[in-house]
C-alpha cells in the first residue's frame, strides 16, 4: 500500500518558467488526439491529446460542437476514463499526473503525483468504481474514484494500491467491470495479469513480438483482445493462460481497439489508418469500415443504437462513422489493398486545428517564425506572448531570409513545440543574457524620455506576473541612487497565457493563467512555487548586471603608428561603435571636450546632454573610422554583433581605428609621439 499526498510538495530542483503563446479560447485540437470518451446520457464526447487539453462535445449540434475546454495539465494527455455515471473524468498525461476532473462543470478537483514518469494509461472498473493508471514508470497504480472524488485542498492524502512485477514501460491497460482482472500490455512484449482485489499477479502471456498498444476484456474476465505493433491482435483465454487465436487484420501496428458488449465483434485501427470490423468467432467475416487520412489512436464505441464509431487519429480531426456487421466470404485470404471501404464519408466530423511543427528564432531573439501543419507561416512575438501576423501558405525559408537582420542578441529562452503550439523556456542560467535599448525594442516610450536599456528576460518575467500582488511593489533605488524598478509597464501579456513552473526536464509544479496570479489559492502556490532568481527580479527589483564584453582598440596598420601598449579595455556588449569611434576621437586624438565625455569602458548608465551628444556623434564620426577584420564598421552596429558576424574568433575581440582626413592623421601621429615620450 502507497500512502502519498496528492499535491505534495517535491525535493527541489532547479526551476523553470515557462509559458505558452495562444488564443484566449481553443475551440480546436491543435495536434493528434489520444483519447476519447461518451457519454450517451448527455450525447457528450470528451477527447483529449496531445495539446494538453480536454475538450467536451455536443454531439447533437453538427454546426457547433464545441462546449468547453478542461486545462490543467502541461503535456500531452494520454489517457480519460469517464466515473460515477458521467460525473467526474480522470486523465492521464505526460506531464506525470493523473488529474481528476468534475465532467459536468470542466474543472480540475484534484491532481495526483505518484507517478514518477509520463502516464500513458488508465483503465476502469464501472461496478466498483475503481481506476488504474500506469505508465513509463513500470508502476500500476489503483485508485478508488470515490475516494478521489472527495479529496480537497486540505486533505489529499490517498492511500492506493499498487501492482508490481512490469519490467518495462507500460503503454496499455484494461479491467473488466466487475474489477476481478487487471491486463496490462508493454514494450516487454507481454501480457500482465494480476488479480486487483488481492493485487497478487496471477499470469504472464507471451505471443506479441513488439509493443502492446492495445487491451480490451471481456465482461467476465475470461477473454482478452490485445493489438500490437507487431500487426497482429490475439485473442487470449485467460483461464488457459494461452493465445487461442491471432488475427491479421492489418499490414502494420494495431494501436486502437474496441468489442462489443458481448465479445462478438472487435473493432481495430492503427498505423495502416484502416478501420476493420472482425467476428471474433468467425475471422474470415470482416469489414472494413473506413480509411483515415491519417494513423489510427483511438477508437470509442457508442453504446446505443444505431452504434457508431467515434475515430481519433495523429490529424487533430475527430470523425464519427456509421457500423456495418462484417460480411461473410467465400474464400478465406484477403488482400487489403483491395478492399473498398463500407463508408468513404464520416457522418460527423469535429474539425481541428494545425500544429506548429517548425520555427525559427530571428536573430533579434524576440520574433520566432513558424510553419503549421496546413504550411502556413507566422510570426510571433516572445516579448508580449502574441501573434503579430499570419504570412499564409509562403515559403518558409525565403521569409526567414526576408526577416534578417544583422543583429546579435544572445539566446535567452528555449522554444518546445510538443503540444503543437510555442511554448517558451526560461531557466536561470540564459534568462537575463540579453539587455536591449528601449528605442531598440521598439516600445511605446514618450519623445523626451531618455534612452534606456532593459533586461529582456526580468522584462518578461515581470509583465507573466504583474497580476501576483508581491510583484506589484513601489519602484525603488539602489546604492548608487539608480532606479532598479520594473520595466514591466513597457509591455504585458495576454491574462489568458498561461505560466507553467516546473523542474528543469521533469515534472509540473504548478500552471496558472496569467490573470489568476491574484487569486488566494494561486497566490499560496505561487509563494511556494516561484524560485529565488525570479523572486529576486520581480518582487526586489533586483536588475540583473550588464553583459560585459573586453576588447582591444588599436591603431590601423595603414597608419603605419605601432600601438605603445596594449590596452584590454571593457565595455557593455550592447555598446554601439559609435561610442567606441566617440572614445577614439576624445581620448586618443585629444579632439573634443573632456566634460562628460563617456569612454567606452565607462558605466552604460551615463549619459551625455542629448544635443551635446548627438553633435560630438556626428563629428567623431566624420573624422575616423573603427575596423575589425578589415571591415569597416557601422556606427550603429553594437559590440556583441561585431563580435558575432564579424570578428567570429574565440578569442578577445580586437578592433582598429584610423583618422579619414591628413589632417586628423597628422595631428594623430603628433598626439601619439607625445603620448610616446610621457610612456
Amino acid at each position: 500500500m502507497t500512502t502519498h499526498r496528492s499535491n505534495a510538495g517535491q525535493g527541489r530542483k532547479k526551476v523553470q518558467v515557462s509559458f505558452v503563446i495562444r488564443d484566449e479560447v481553443e475551440r480546436q485540437h491543435r495536434s493528434g488526439v489520444n483519447a476519447l470518451q461518451f457519454d450517451p446520457m448527455l450525447n457528450r464526447l470528451y477527447s483529449a491529446g496531445r495539446d494538453s487539453i480536454i475538450r467536451i462535445w455536443n454531439t447533437c449540434a453538427k454546426k457547433v460542437p464545441y462546449m468547453l475546454s478542461m486545462e490543467h495539465h502541461t503535456d500531452w494527455v494520454n489517457d480519460i476514463v469517464l466515473c460515477c455515471h458521467g460525473r467526474t473524468l480522470i486523465s492521464a498525461s505526460s506531464d506525470t499526473t493523473v488529474k481528476v476532473w468534475n465532467a459536468h462543470k470542466g474543472f480540475c478537483m484534484s491532481t495526483l503525483r505518484t507517478h514518477k514518469d509520463y502516464v500513458k494509461a488508465l483503465a476502469y472498473a464501472r461496478d466498483k468504481e475503481q481506476v488504474a493508471s500506469a505508465g513509463l514508470d513500470r508502476q500500476i497504480f489503483l485508485w478508488d474514484v470515490n475516494t478521489l472524488t472527495a479529496l480537497t485542498a486540505s486533505n489529499n492524502t490517498v492511500t492506493t494500491s499498487s501492482l508490481t512485477g512490469n519490467k518495462d514501460s507500460i503503454y496499455s491497460l484494461a479491467m473488466n467491470p466487475s474489477g476481478t482482472i487487471i491486463v496490462s500490455g508493454s514494450t516487454e512484449k507481454v501480457l500482465r495479469v494480476w488479480d486487483p482485489r488481492s493485487c497478487q499477479k496471477l499470469m504472464k502471456l507471451k505471443g506479441h513480438t513488439d509493443n502492446v498498444k492495445a487491451i480490451v476484456i471481456n465482461r467476465d474476465g475470461t477473454q482478452c483482445l490485445s493489438g500490437s505493433s507487431d500487426g497482429t491482435i490475439r485473442l487470449w483465454s485467460l483461464g488457459q493462460q494461452r493465445c487461442v487465436a491471432t488475427f491479421r487484420v492489418h499490414d502494420e501496428g494495431v494501436w486502437a481497439l474496441q468489442a462489443n458488449d458481448s465479445f462478438s465483434i472487435m473493432y481495430s485501427g492503427g498505423r495502416d489508418r484502416q478501420v476493420w470490423a472482425t467476428d471474433i468467432r468467425n475471422p474470415d467475416c470482416r469489414e472494413l469500415i473506413c480509411e483515415e487520412k491519417a494513423p489510427v489512436l483511438k477508437l470509442e464505441l457508442t453504446p446505443t443504437e444505431p452504434q457508431s464509431l467515434w475515430i481519433a487519429t495523429t490529424d487533430s480531426s475527430i470523425k464519427n462513422w456509421p457500423l456495418k456487421l462484417p460480411n461473410a466470404r467465400v474464400s478465406g485470404e484477403y488482400d487489403n489493398d483491395r478492399v473498398r471501404p463500407a463508408f468513404t464519408q464520416a457522418d460527423f466530423v469535429i474539425k481541428g486545428g494545425p500544429s506548429i511543427r517548425q520555427y525559427y528564432v530571428l536573430n533579434d531573439k524576440r520574433h520566432i517564425l513558424t510553419k503549421d501543419t496546413d504550411n502556413n507561416v507566422a510570426l510571433w512575438d516572445v516579448l508580449t506572448a502574441r501573434k503579430i501576423e499570419d504570412r499564409g501558405q509562403v515559403d518558409f525559408e525565403e521569409e526567414i531570409k526576408q526577416f534578417f537582420k544583422m543583429v546579435y542578441v544572445p539566446n535567452w529562452f528555449s522554444v518546445d513545440l510538443k503540444t503543437g503550439l510555442l511554448t517558451i523556456h526560461l531557466d536561470d542560467s540564459d534568462c537575463f543574457a540579453a539587455w536591449m535599448s528601449t528605442r531598440d525594442l521598439g516600445l511605446d516610450i514618450p519623445p523626451e524620455a531618455p534612452e534606456t536599456k532593459t533586461n529582456i528576460g526580468s522584462t518578461l518575467l515581470q509583465a507573466l506576473l504583474e497580476h501576483w500582488p508581491k510583484a506589484q511593489y513601489e519602484d525603488v533605488q539602489d546604492a548608487d541612487g539608480q532606479e532598479r524598478g520594473s520595466s514591466s509597464h513597457y509591455f504585458s501579456v495576454p491574462g489568458h497565457t498561461p505560466v507553467i513552473f516546473s523542474e528543469v526536464g521533469g515534472r509540473t509544479l504548478f500552471r496558472l493563467l496569467c490573470r489568476d496570479a491574484g487569486g488566494e489559492t494561486e497566490q499560496m502556490l505561487l509563494n511556494e512555487t516561484v524560485p529565488s532568481w525570479v523572486v529576486d527580479v520581480v518582487v526586489h527589483k533586483n536588475m540583473p548586471k550588464f553583459t560585459k564584453i573586453p576588447f582591444f582598440l588599436q591603431p590601423h596598420p595603414s597608419t603605419g603608428i605601432k600601438p605603445i601598449k596594449k590596452d584590454r579595455l571593457s565595455a557593455s556588449d550592447m555598446i554601439q561603435v559609435r561610442k567606441v569611434i566617440e572614445h577614439v576621437y576624445e581620448k586618443v586624438l585629444g579632439q573634443g571636450s573632456d566634460a562628460g565625455s563617456q569612454a567606452a569602458g565607462s558605466n552604460a548608465s551615463q549619459e551625455k546632454e542629448p544635443d551635446k551628444e548627438e553633435e560630438l556623434s556626428s563629428i567623431a564620426e566624420e573624422r575616423v573610422e573603427l575596423l575589425c577584420s578589415d571591415q569597416v564598421l557601422d556606427p550603429n552596429m553594437d559590440l556583441r554583433t561585431v563580435r558575432h558576424f564579424i570578428w567570429k574568433q574565440t578569442g578577445d575581440l580586437t578592433l582598429h581605428y584610423r583618422p579619414l582626413s591628413k589632417k586628423d592623421f597628422q595631428s594623430f601621429s603628433k598626439y601619439s609621439a607625445m603620448n610616446s615620450g610621457d610612456a
